[in-house]
């Protein structure tokens, strides 16, 4: 797992990560990737200002680590974007805390129901849904990196937003296994239904960013097309659950 370090900017590999804060928001136009995070050039993308953000919020929280998935996994080798797919919910559901940047909110107050913070982008695609429900401590922030509330703070605005229970979102009734409430409790076709209607730029991943959802784990083929990805990940599903709700999908 690769980390970058927040004062040098310097990706750093570890089999056994340090803390680390973790960032979640919505691809845009020239984001730094891992070919990029290292050179001369990187200042001047438009995505670093990004980088730089979420690298001084966490300085202030106190982690010298932030995973960032643009420049943290080197997409030009399968083996490490394999790893990364499958162990994606596995990453968020152990940082310390999940940043979401939602760059297409200006203005940091109240949330509602009709606010541009209900209807910002980021609800609509298909990562964002592991990327809310993974982690324990999550925050928001608008586009000036100003701090809109916490999952926990606003668990019943985002159960009405995303359509998942408010008690999936807070870790109600987790126990010792915290996510006992989202793997347990609730049927297959109720998790599917909170993927109903997201979207993904690569077709296949609207399968593969349910995998840690539904814990399981399965090869990467891009180019297999959505349909086949869906198939797989059913058939896997129905290796460790005899929930006949599957079906319903």
């Amino acid at each position: 797992m690769h980390l970058l370090h927040t004062t040098t900017k310097k990706l750093e590999e570890f089999v056994d990560p340090p803390d680390y804060a973790i960032l979640s928001h919505r691809w845009r136009e020239e984001e730094v990737l891992f070919t990029d995070i290292h050179q001369e050039h990187v200042k001047g993308m438009k995505g670093y200002a990004k980088v730089e953000g979420c690298c001084e919020q966490a300085r202030r929280d106190g982690y010298q680590y932030v995973w960032i998935d643009t420049c943290c996994i080197d997409k030009n080798s399968s083996a490490a974007l394999a790893e990364a797919v499958n162990s994606m919910f596995t990453w968020y559901e152990n940082a310390q805390v999940c940043y979401v940047y939602l760059d297409d909110v200006a203005d940091n107050g109240d949330p509602e129901t009709e606010s541009t913070f209900a209807k910002s982008e980021w609800f609509t695609r298909g990562w964002t849904l592991q990327e809310l429900i993974a982690p324990t401590s999550l925050f928001f922030f608008d586009n000036r990196w100003r701090e809109i509330g916490s999952k926990n703070s606003l668990a019943g605005l985002l159960s009405s937003i995303t359509r998942v229970h408010a008690d999936v979102l807070t870790r109600v009734n987790a126990g010792s296994d915290k996510l006992m409430t989202t793997r347990v409790s609730f049927s297959v076709a109720t998790k599917m239904s909170w993927a109903a209607g997201r979207r993904t730029t690569r077709p296949e991943d609207r399968a593969y960013s349910l995998m840690g959802i539904f814990k399981v784990h399965m090869p990467v083929i891009y180019g297999e097309g959505v349909k086949n990805a869906f198939f797989r990940l059913q058939l896997e599903i129905m290796r460790t659950s005899h929930d006949q709700s599957i079906f319903a999908w």
